[in-house]
C-alpha cells in the first residue's frame, strides 16, 4: 500500500500535527470524495505502508518530526513556482522556499525531494520569458539538492477558471493549444534542467513532449520506490486518476477544499468559504481530516481483537 499525502491538499504545511497523531495511533479515516458515506480504515503500520509520498509547498513543520518518520519509506514531490501573490497569496516566497528545499534535501537526500514547477500558467504577470527566467533560477538554487524535476501545464476546469476570472486585469491563455510557444518552453526548460543536472518529466500531460527532451512521468512511480526502497511492486497504472496520469495505484488521504495556500489556479480548492469553513471542523485528535467519529461504525475505530477488550 503506498498512502499519497496528498494530491488534494497540503497535509505537511497544515496539517502535520493531525498526522503524526494518526501515525501514533496507527490509523485514520478517509472518506470518498464523490461519495462521503463511503468510510475507508486506513492502516499506517509501518508493515502495511510501502512507501509515503508527500505533496507540499511548504514541509518545514514535517520536517521536526522525520525521526519518527524513520520507520516508513517516503519521499517528496515539493513545488516551487515563484508566482505572484495574486496567484499564490500565501505560499512562502521562493528565497524561504528553496531554503527549506535544500535543508530536506540535505536531511534526507537529494533522490527523495523533487521539484515540482507545476502547473505552468501562461499569462499577463508571467509570460513565456519571465517563465524561463524563473525556472532557470530556481534550478540553479537547487543544482545538487534534487536528481528530477516535473512539469505540467494549467488545466482550465470550470472552476479554475471560475477562480481566475476574479483576479483584477488577469489576461491568461492555455499554452498546450500554442503549439509554438509550447515547444519552445519545453525545449528551454529541458536544457535548463540537464544544465543542472536534473531529469525533467511531464505530469499528467496528453502533450507529446519526448522531442523536446521531455518524458512522460509518474509522480508515484513504481521505478523510483525500486531504486530509493529496493521495493518491486505493481507498475500498473492508477485507474481512479486521470487518463493521461501515468502513476501506480495508492491511497490518498486528504480531502478537497481544505488547502489554505489560496493558488487561484488550484484544481483541488473551490472557493475560499468553502475552505474557511472546512478547516473550522478539522480536529488534529480527531481520525478524520475534517469532522469527528459521530456516528461513526465502531469497526472502523477499533479492530476486532481490541473490541473484544472494549465490548
Amino acid at each position: 500500500m503506498i498512502i499519497s499525502a496528498s494530491r488534494r491538499t497540503d497535509i505537511p504545511a497544515f496539517y502535520t500535527p493531525w498526522l503524526m497523531n494518526r501515525i501514533r495511533e496507527g490509523f485514520l479515516l478517509t472518506r470518498n470524495p464523490f461519495n462521503t458515506n463511503q468510510i475507508r480504515r486506513v492502516s499506517l503500520d509501518p508493515n502495511d505502508v510501502h512507501a509515503i509520498v508527500f505533496w507540499t509547498r511548504n514541509p518545514s513543520m514535517l520536517m521536526k518530526h522525520l525521526p519518527e518518520l524513520a520507520p516508513y519509506h517516503y519521499y517528496f514531490q515539493y513545488t516551487i513556482t515563484g508566482y505572484p501573490k495574486t496567484l499564490e497569496k500565501t505560499v512562502p516566497r521562493p528565497q524561504r522556499a528553496i531554503q527549506t528545499f535544500i535543508e530536506l534535501s540535505d536531511l534526507i537526500g537529494a533522490e527523495k525531494v523533487i521539484w515540482r514547477y507545476d502547473p505552468i500558467l501562461l499569462s499577463n504577470e508571467v509570460d513565456i520569458d519571465e517563465h524561463k527566467r524563473v525556472f532557470e533560477k530556481i534550478a540553479s538554487l537547487l543544482k545538487g539538492k534534487t536528481k528530477r524535476v516535473v512539469i505540467s501545464f494549467s488545466d482550465f476546469y470550470k472552476k479554475t477558471a471560475r477562480n481566475l476570472n476574479l483576479i483584477d486585469g488577469l489576461i491568461y491563455s492555455d499554452i498546450t493549444h500554442q503549439t509554438k510557444l509550447l515547444f519552445d518552453l519545453s525545449i528551454y526548460m529541458s536544457k535548463v534542467a540537464k544544465k543542472y543536472g536534473m531529469e525533467i518529466e511531464s505530469c499528467t500531460e496528453s502533450v507529446e513532449l519526448s522531442h523536446c527532451g521531455i518524458a512522460h512521468g509518474k509522480c508515484i512511480d513504481h521505478a523510483l520506490i525500486k531504486k530509493l526502497f529496493g521495493l518491486n511492486l505493481n507498475g500498473r497504472k492508477d485507474i481512479g486518476q486521470r487518463e493521461d496520469c501515468g502513476c501506480i495505484k495508492s491511497i490518498d488521504i486528504g480531502m478537497y477544499n481544505t488547502c489554505l495556500h489560496g493558488c487561484a489556479y488550484c484544481y483541488a480548492t473551490f472557493n475560499e468559504k468553502t475552505v474557511s469553513n472546512n478547516k473550522k471542523m478539522h480536529s488534529p485528535d480527531s481520525p478524520f481530516l475534517i469532522g469527528g467519529v459521530e456516528g461513526i461504525d465502531s469497526n472502523l475505530l477499533f479492530p476486532a481483537e481490541i473490541q473484544s477488550k472494549l465490548f
